[in-house]
């Protein structure tokens, strides 16, 4: 069996040293071997198990979320339906976030397009920041 030390591991998986050692403190990657030098080893099972992480937290899975799915891919008797209803559970968050950003976008928008961006100090972008959150609340019910 092959051991990998976590520089050819962070080469190999594109997960930081640092990253994999976090991933190994919070239990979501084995412990990695211990050489006589003291230095971490991976096999290539860690690696492997690595690759699944990195590319499910690439598509914005939490660690909790990867830690339930590596329990899933474990586990050869599970359920398709356990795995797709965390799948579907993301993608809301997902369009969730999404139509806060778009929400988002259209604020700057607007506020972008009402000031003047001339020589003169009044600055809707800045009274706009300066307002306590019941103001804006009535702000953007007398916009709508």
């Amino acid at each position: 069996m092959r051991l990998f030390a976590i520089g050819e591991v962070a080469a190999q998986t594109g997960v930081s040293a640092k990253t994999i050692r976090y991933y190994e403190s919070t239990g979501l990657i084995p412990d990695a071997k211990r050489a006589a030098n003291g230095y971490r080893m991976y096999d290539e099972r860690a690696v492997h198990i690595l690759r699944f992480v990195k590319r499910a937290r690439d598509l914005g899975f939490s660690v909790e979320d990867v830690s339930s799915l590596l329990g899933l891919w474990a586990d050869e008797e599970r359920a398709s339906s356990e795995v797709k209803k965390l799948a579907v559970a993301h993608l809301e968050e997902i369009e969730s976030k999404i139509l806060a950003l778009e929400e988002l976008r259209a604020t700057m928008r607007s506020l972008i397009d009402c000031c003047h961006g001339d020589e003169r100090p009044d600055c809707p972008i800045l009274e706009n920041l300066a307002q306590t959150p019941e103001k804006e609340d009535h702000a953007n019910k007398v916009q709508d």
